[in-house]
């Protein structure tokens, strides 16, 4: 059992979570598939940091790449854990 945005869920926490694809939408915004099949709706707004600065520049941020079940940005010199963006993400029903 574990507990995510306040929701309280029966089964165990997936591991080796990976992100199969990325689709960046507006406002910092992006559906992700991750490898449990789940689609999620992630606000990018979340990621603070001197790091995360570029990801303000929308070309930039929606220039991202899955690479290895990992979302990057610029050629790799920015990247989130996939765990980070499950737990900061929400269920999304297209």
């Amino acid at each position: 059992m574990f507990t995510l945005n306040g929701i309280v869920y029966a089964s165990e926490k997936p591991e080796n979570l990976q992100i199969l694809s990325a689709k960046p939408l507006d406002d910092m915004m992006m559906i992700l598939t991750f490898s449990t099949g789940e689609q999620r709706l992630f606000d990018a707004t979340v990621l603070t940091g001197s790091a995360f600065a570029p990801l303000a520049d929308e070309k930039i941020f929606k220039d991202c790449k899955v690479v290895d079940g990992i979302v990057t940005w610029m050629d790799e010199d920015i990247d989130c854990a996939p765990e980070y963006m499950y737990e900061h993400s929400y269920a999304y029903l297209a």
